[in-house]
């Protein structure tokens, strides 16, 4: 895609269109250069964190998109995003020490608080006692 600006009789191409990715690698670049987190930032690293941050990005709405769709919504919440981390082992080890607000915990049942199936139990015996007095 092409920014949407004119310069010198041809449009420009953005650093983003030009590496194939949707992030703003500019943006990127110019935050690493203003953390001091290195004296010299080359271009190429920027757009490798650029593709990383979308490629974990991507991950994480396609797991939501499936958890929001799951539980019949259309819109994607906090909610969603916590079950997809939580119930996606690399995610959850990634964000294990991350608090997701409006998230709530991830559904944990004991299966002795489940209902019983009906299905496994016997039908009492015919000859059984009762218990009058």
């Amino acid at each position: 895609s092409l920014e949407k600006s004119w310069r010198s009789g041809r449009w420009l191409k953005t650093k983003s269109s030009m590496a194939g990715l949707l992030f703003p690698v500019a943006r990127v670049y110019r935050l690493l250069k203003r953390g001091s987190y290195a004296d010299r930032v080359g271009l190429g690293s920027a757009i490798y964190l650029a593709a990383v941050l979308e490629y974990l990005t991507a991950e994480i709405l396609e797991l939501a998109g499936n958890a929001a769709r799951e539980n019949k919504k259309s819109r994607i919440l906090p909610r969603h995003i916590q079950l997809a981390v939580r119930n996606d082992e690399e995610l959850n080890r990634l964000f294990s020490c991350v608090t997701i607000a409006q998230g709530g915990v991830p559904p944990n049942v004991l299966p002795e608080l489940l209902p019983k199936r009906h299905g496994l139990l016997k039908p009492p015996h015919k000859n059984v006692w009762s218990q009058e007095f």
